[in-house]
């Protein structure tokens, strides 16, 4: 059996800003974390500030600066009228492909910081129990409203 070979479209670049605020937010609760128990280690142990907090703060920078536009290069999608193509991973590629007969239930959502960047989230519930969740994070408000239009006309016509 042959598989035809679709051309992945890359996400929106508002995401990586969003993958990249999301890191600072995390690295820096994290980082507050370490100063904080590194301000009463020093004061037991006498130890030069920065032993605890600079390697967080050097990790989280590492995080948002380089991993977070890796992570963002590693995700792509398609979409036919019969089926949805997501892609993402780099150790461990995962290419995803959800049949639009599958779908049961299709939600597209906003956070502050995806609507600040003009980006959503399609999610589609299909059958099944593992892997009857598909997200798709980073795609313009309006390619996830006309995908979700789409599946859901598909949806409509079909024969139950």
């Amino acid at each position: 059996m042959a598989f035809d070979i679709v051309p992945l479209q890359r996400l929106e670049r508002g995401y990586l800003q969003v993958m990249r605020i999301n890191a600072l937010i995390g690295w820096g609760l994290l980082a507050g974390l370490a100063a904080a128990g590194e301000f009463l280690l020093r004061s037991r142990t006498g130890w030069p500030f920065g032993v605890v907090w600079g390697p967080v703060a050097a990790l989280g920078l590492l995080s948002v600066l380089v991993l977070a536009p890796g992570r963002w290069r590693r995700w792509g999608y398609a979409f036919t009228e019969r089926e949805l193509h997501v892609a993402r991973g780099w150790l461990v590629r995962v290419h995803t492909v959800v049949p639009v007969a599958r779908v049961q239930h299709i939600d597209v959502s906003q956070g502050p910081l995806e609507r600040g960047a003009g980006v959503a989230t399609l999610r589609l519930h299909t059958a099944g129990t593992e892997g009857s969740l598909v997200t798709l994070p980073g795609i313009s408000a309006a390619r996830a409203e006309e995908i979700r239009d789409a599946i859901r006309a598909r949806i409509d016509d079909a024969p139950w």
